[in-house]
């Protein structure tokens, strides 16, 4: 075993060298006092990401809110689809779609999806990866389009006037810590009662025990989702319009006009596990049981960008993933490589190509949000526009500016039509997919 502590030599050598620095002083000065990012950052980055496009989706609508949530991913999935309901119906910019309603259905779903996994996995020693895997978070906010596609079509959508927000809906992390002591216990009985050889009959009924506790949490904390609800709305000629009697699957059929069957994720991971024009899904990955896998088109970065500005041009915004956090000003709405200098300001070489990113744990998918305009100069993209969820208060007001080269960086996923795509793309994306682990990076829940 290789022993090689830090000598006195050595740190006199360093503070040495960090003495010889006429700027040390400096810098030490103005990071301690106000922080690496606000030291570094770049101020002309300002000037270039202002809030205009070349192209943008012509609908205007309001900037919702997760609040203390996980949810960007069914936010920014519900965004895309109000746009098309806005187009076609005349609804205001303030319509939204319910969220709680498709985050009961996840909730619910994926609790029964945890605990197939778990009888999955039952003669797995509980220490295995895969099992450490799965107890590490049993259920959590976040997810994936594919994810969201599954459980539209099984229990459809509502508008938020039939299925508000609640406390727990806007602050998940009482009822997430709630619903994973109760998954992880219930994880221990079944394994017990694979282990001891019951019969699949008592597995299964007691797992139905298990699913009525579950639902019975969510009601109380998130409300029960309507069986039936009354849409009225003004329409685009202001008239007024009532429908009464909807499900919430007459409500997605009746009202929006699109097939999730078109639509497909395409993402970008230049890692040499992953080649291009492959395809890929993710073990133990899902919700609804049964329903639709995730699966990813692997594509160059240009390819991606050309498809997501296709449909930007056709007037329909594109859901995207991508390592938000990364080079960005939340409360400014930028993101942009040129944000911060933190290199040059601590003397430290910081980069790392988004595939070393990707492998050694530096960055993946982590929020969800919608391209809503791009701004192309001499034929190319300079810099997008982007509805975040996270309020008006933040960006202009709730929309913000990311660089094309940020795009190159931390965009890891987007949504597109199938119309969009040439026709080797189509045939590539219909290849059979490739599993990856559980743990890979493009597994990450948005």
């Amino acid at each position: 075993m290789r022993e090689n502590s830090i000598s006195s030599e050595s740190i006199n050598k360093f503070q040495n060298n960090l003495s010889e620095n006429k700027t040390s002083d400096i810098i030490r000065r103005s990071v301690s006092k106000n922080g690496i990012l606000a030291s570094s950052t770049e101020i002309q980055s300002d000037e270039l990401m202002k809030p205009v496009f070349s192209v943008e989706v012509s609908e205007k609508q309001d900037v919702p809110n997760q609040k203390q949530s996980g949810r960007c991913w069914m936010f920014a999935a519900l965004n895309t689809m109000r746009y098309d309901l806005t187009k076609n119906f005349g609804l205001p910019a303030d319509f939204e779609l319910s969220q709680n309603f498709i985050n009961f259905w996840d909730k619910f779903e994926k609790s029964n999806y945890f605990l197939e996994n778990v009888l999955a996995t039952a003669n797995e020693p509980i220490n295995s990866r895969k099992v450490s895997f799965l107890m590490q978070t049993p259920q959590e906010d976040g997810g994936q389009w594919d994810m969201l596609c599954s459980l539209i079509e099984k229990h459809g959508l509502a508008p938020k006037s039939a299925m508000e927000e609640t406390f727990n809906s806007e602050h998940s992390g009482q009822l997430n810590n709630v619903l994973n002591t109760k998954l992880r216990k219930n994880a221990k009985e079944l394994r017990k009662m694979v282990a001891d050889s019951n019969s699949n009959d008592e597995i299964n009924a007691k797992k139905e025990s298990m699913l009525n506790e579950i639902y019975q949490i969510l009601v109380y904390a998130l409300g029960k989702p309507a069986d039936k609800f009354d849409f009225e709305y003004y329409d685009k000629d202001h008239k007024y319009n009532l429908v009464k009697d909807l499900t919430p699957i007459d409500f997605y059929k009746q009202f929006l006009n699109l097939d999730l069957e078109d639509y497909v994720s395409i993402i970008n991971s230049p890692t040499d596990d992953k080649p291009f024009n492959d395809t890929y899904t993710i073990e133990m990955l899902g919700s609804v049981v049964g329903g639709r896998s995730v699966k990813h088109l692997n594509l160059e970065i240009e390819e991606m960008k050309d498809l997501a500005i296709k449909q930007l041009k056709d007037g329909e915004s594109v859901w995207f993933g991508c390592d938000v956090g990364k080079e960005s000003d939340r409360q400014k709405g930028i993101m942009d490589t040129n944000l911060f200098h933190k290199d040059e300001l601590l003397g430290a070489d910081l980069s790392m190509s988004k595939a070393d990113r990707l492998n050694y744990g530096e960055s993946l998918m982590t929020h969800a949000m919608v391209l809503t305009g791009v701004d192309i100069v001499n034929g190319k993209p300079t810099k997008w526009k982007v509805e975040n969820s996270w309020g008006d208060k933040v960006g202009t007001k709730g929309y913000f500016v990311m660089s094309d080269d940020w795009f190159n960086e931390f965009v890891y996923q987007v949504v597109v039509n199938t119309r969009y795509m040439s026709d080797e793309q189509k045939k590539n994306q219909q290849k059979e997919p490739k599993m990856l682990d559980p743990w890979d990076p493009m597994g990450a829940l948005a």
